[in-house]
């Protein structure tokens, strides 16, 4: 779990200015912070979110107008909110372990937010290269720039509830980056070499960021690895040939995902020495989404190999509107037993 060089807790570190199986995954996780931590805290957490569909709250659908449809949204929201999700995203429940409300897209217009608990800068499909292509990271990073720059005339101006230059200093800064930058690059067919030599420049684009946002006055920093990509039901259903290891995953996919993740752990390692008054801590999540998997009769669900896992592949489709799924037994063809009513 979180891990840095004399690692504090993630509850101070929130009050120092703070699709896979969802339910499993979040019970596993908030099981580490079990109270609700905002009475702890002298001022309201702030929260910055840089990434792409693992947190993005609604910036895909409000900066470029896409739709995105039930099944989405359906177990909490009843409704979608933009989230590729059937509920909640893990920012979501950090949010309301604060007892803050839920972290706004930064490019949503109508949602009548006034950012005062941050803003979520993440968008559906983003990556760290190429940049200045939105929604790069660096894209967001820009965006964040000009956020801080309107909030403090802003707020010089004489506008109220806005944050402050103090704000933007004790807030806390999440990057969850770096999934897309791995799994399309087999996409467009790289080999795994190919990819894995890309894995350098990938770790300099986050580095950069964290460096551009500890100039601004940054100083609390949350930054995940990325999950076990080969496990994931929609690269499982089109990739053609598969070399799965003993979970049902791809080996090739999990294998570039381990080797981004140390990377980013050095990375982390790195930035705590050279960033003074920083605090940096690196987030496995790679550990919890896999042990879900390796370890699934333990969570009372076969989730590889049985019918859940062919269902899993009905819902893969965000343009879906409605949804049939028949459960089938493993081997049988769970296509016949789906069927999605698209735009």
């Amino acid at each position: 779990m979180p891990s840095s060089h004399s690692p504090p807790s993630l509850f101070s570190l929130l009050c120092l200015h703070s699709i896979f199986y969802l339910v499993l995954f979040f019970t596993l996780l908030l099981a580490y912070f079990p109270n609700p931590v905002s009475s702890q805290c002298k001022n309201q957490p702030i929260i910055f979110n840089f990434g792409d569909s693992n947190s993005d709250t609604g910036g895909l659908a409000s900066g470029l107008g896409f739709p995105v449809n039930l099944p989405n949204g359906r177990s909490f929201f009843s409704r979608s909110t933009g989230r590729l999700s059937d509920g909640r995203l893990l920012i979501d429940f950090l949010c309301q372990s604060l007892n803050a409300s839920f972290l706004s897209p930064y490019l949503d217009s109508l949602g009548g937010s006034k950012f005062t608990n941050g803003a979520n800068f993440a968008v559906v499909g983003s990556s760290t290269l190429p940049r200045f292509v939105p929604f790069s990271l660096n894209i967001q990073v820009m965006q964040f720039l000009h956020f801080k720059a309107r909030s403090l005339e802003l707020a010089n101006a004489g506008s109220i509830n806005l944050i402050n230059d103090e704000g933007f200093r004790n807030a806390l800064y999440i990057i969850d980056i770096g999934q897309n930058d791995i799994a399309d690059s087999f996409d467009k067919k790289l080999s795994y070499v190919q990819v894995t030599k890309r894995i350098p420049s990938i770790i300099t684009e986050i580095k950069n960021a964290v460096k551009t946002l500890y100039n601004q006055g940054g100083r609390k920093f949350w930054i995940h690895n990325t999950g076990p990509l080969g496990c994931l039901p929609q690269k499982l259903w089109l990739v053609q040939k598969k070399a799965l290891d003993p979970h049902g995953c791809l080996s090739s996919y999990n294998s570039a995902a381990q080797l981004f993740n140390e990377a980013l752990r050095h990375l982390c390692i790195e930035l705590r020495s050279e960033l003074a008054g920083a605090t940096v801590v690196y987030v496995d999540i790679y550990a919890i989404k896999h042990d879900l998997i390796a370890n699934s009769r333990k969570y009372g669900k076969m989730v590889l190999n049985s019918c859940y896992y062919y269902v899993s592949y009905c819902i893969f489709d965000i343009y879906a509107t409605s949804l049939n799924c028949i459960k089938k037994k493993p081997g049988e063809d769970f296509r016949k037993g789906c069927y999605t009513h698209t735009r």
